[in-house]
């Protein structure tokens, strides 16, 4: 199982997600530890990119290894290499190849065998025919074997409740063991009952301190420019940096946040004083390009940004409307020169928008009285 491991790669301009997991390839007599690498579209590269119908005839093959042969050499690249000695192999190839199609699944937001598995179960609770115990019993040996155990997350009865169901009563529990009599049946009904009032709970319960993610839907503040000026209503385009909002800073009026952070990244005041004097935000970042920077700034950048986001909305109560009405969105910045402060092309680091969350927490947490 791969967990969080994410990955992608690109394909025909899409980014095709993925995740990863370590294998054995053996390859003239010797193992090399490397990965395989699981995509959302079926592929899976291991030393190139195969479908699963070819993954799995390399497993059979055993140039995909899941089996180690005691005093074989192995190396992982650039790391270290050594003999086996006192081997234990955790996997078949049938349950690696059970592995992969799961993943595929989860990468696609389907159910995987797991998942299948206990939708069998509610459902043969609600309907209790052998017809459906036989589904159940086909989606449960449907899960790799290895994984079995874990299908219910409960290290204490494990998969036993499942066995018990797919057998039931007079028949002898799946994977071997007693015969299933009424009373374990009757235990193993109470355990998914009992289970289902444990996750009724759980999806009743109010978090702390509130949503773990957002209710409201992502903004994007797209970088636009308007050569007739402004409209004379932007919408949530007011957030922007560049749009018309005087704020004051030490004494100083500057036209807008993006000419307050440019004049502020230099000491030298004539560069200041022709930044603060420029016609757009456009010009004042071009006038601001063979200024020298201030000591420090770039470790100081972001908290001069967040100190002009508080300037504008402390400054316009207008524009704080806007900001707070954006809910608990996630906002995403573009600017098309700087991956620093937007997202842009599905990178960046966005501290624009992030800084812009700050501030909107930071003004509801004053309109409820949460600050001092």
């Amino acid at each position: 199982m791969s967990g969080s491991r994410r990955t992608f790669r690109h394909a025909d301009g899409e980014r095709i997600p993925g995740t990863w997991r370590h294998v054995f390839i053996r390859n003239g007599g010797d193992y090399f530890l490397t990965d395989l690498l699981i995509y959302a579209d079926g592929l899976v590269d291991c030393w190139g990119l195969v479908t699963v119908e070819e993954l799995a005839e390399k497993l059979r093959s055993g140039w995909v290894a899941t089996t180690l042969e005691d005093g074989a050499r192995a190396s992982a690249h650039h790391v270290a290499a050594w003999k086996f000695a006192e081997v234990q192999s955790w996997t078949t190839p049938e349950e690696l190849l059970g592995e992969v199609r799961d993943e595929i699944d989860r990468l696609n937001g389907r159910p995987d065998s797991t998942g299948r598995c206990l939708a069998a179960v509610t459902v043969f609770r609600a309907e209790p025919s052998e017809e459906q115990r036989a589904a159940l019993r086909e989606a449960y040996l449907a899960i790799p074997e290895h994984l079995r155990r874990y299908a219910l997350g409960d290290m204490d009865s494990k998969d036993w409740p499942l066995k018990v169901l797919a057998a039931g009563p007079g028949a002898r529990l799946l994977g071997g063991g007693p015969v299933v009599t009424d009373e374990m049946y009757r235990h193993a009904l109470e355990y998914f009952a009992e289970r289902d009032q444990a996750h009724a709970r759980a999806a009743a319960r109010r978090p702390l301190d509130g949503a773990d993610v957002a209710h409201a839907p992502a903004i994007e503040l797209g970088q636009v420019v308007y050569p007739g000026g402004w409209p004379a209503d932007p919408g949530v385009m007011v957030l922007r940096n560049e749009y018309p909002a005087p704020i004051e800073i030490d004494g100083v009026a500057y036209p807008t946040v993006s000419h307050a952070y440019w004049a502020l990244s230099t000491t030298d005041d004539q560069y200041q004083a022709a930044i603060r004097a420029a016609n757009t935000a456009y010009d004042a970042q071009q006038a601001a390009k063979d200024a020298p920077l201030r000591p420090g700034w770039e470790q100081a950048r972001a908290a001069v940004m967040a100190r002009l986001l508080r300037a504008k909305f402390t400054q316009h109560s207008n524009l704080a409307k806007v900001l707070v009405e954006t809910g608990d969105a996630t906002i995403l910045y573009t600017d098309m020169h700087s991956r620093y402060w937007s997202q842009h092309d599905r990178t960046g680091r966005n501290w624009t928008g992030r800084l812009l969350e700050l501030v909107r927490a930071e003004i509801a947490a004053a309109q409820h009285g949460l600050t001092r």
